[in-house]
């Protein structure tokens, strides 16, 4: 199935080809075997230009990575090229900030000036004191991860029991999975600070008309 290899000095490698390949999608060897479906160790041998593939293996990357074969010899091993700086900052304060007002919640939106952003600050009252109170539960694109600033909160999950966190607790979750956020035993009124996080550039928009 693998036969040696012998380095050119004109053209890039496969084991170039297969590093860059799994730099632009950011992940590890043992990540990209278990998506291309080719041992460890073999791929570590490709990439040290120590094994080659067959044609068939090629094309069994090439259909779980969903590229096609051409495309994959395009990738030939110039280095990923660094992120741009753009040396953006904000700084934001709940005054500046734009707010939402829900049944459940007040939403305080931080940096709006900022387009674009991969990352969406929220400042969040959180005044609904039971899940039937709060009703549906909400889902989203992306990640969020929620820090408890002052009182005590109950996170419902679509698939987790409810958990309950205090002051200087947080909780990560996805946000495609149902969730909700409601006051805790003994506390009419709970703020935290949420950080929602997704590819889609226009996330806070989004997030915007999700909550009214």
């Amino acid at each position: 199935m693998e036969s040696g290899v012998q380095a050119s000095t004109k053209h890039p490698s496969l084991g170039m080809v297969m590093r860059n390949l799994r730099a632009r999608k950011g992940w590890t060897l043992k990540q990209m075997s278990a998506e291309c479906g080719i041992p460890f160790s073999t791929l570590s041998k490709v990439e040290h230009d120590r094994l080659t593939l067959t044609y068939d293996k090629l094309q069994q990357i090439s259909h779980r990575l969903k590229i096609s074969m051409s495309d994959l010899f395009m990738l030939d091993g110039a280095p990923v090229p660094e992120p741009k700086v753009m040396g953006r900052r904000s700084i934001g304060t709940i005054e500046d900030a734009f707010r939402v007002k829900t049944d459940n919640y007040d939403y305080f939106f931080l940096n709006t000036e900022l387009r674009r952003k991969r990352m969406v600050p929220i400042i969040t009252r959180i005044r609904a004191r039971s899940l039937e109170e709060f009703g549906e539960l909400v889902r989203h694109e992306g990640e969020e991860v929620i820090y408890v600033i002052s009182g005590r909160i109950v996170v419902h999950t679509e698939f987790y029991d409810p958990v309950a966190l205090e002051e200087g607790e947080s909780i990560y979750i996805d946000s495609t999975m149902g969730h909700a956020y409601v006051t805790g035993e003994g506390c009419d009124e709970a703020v935290v600070l949420g950080v929602c996080s997704s590819d889609d550039e226009n996330l806070e928009g989004s997030l915007m008309s999700l909550h009214g």
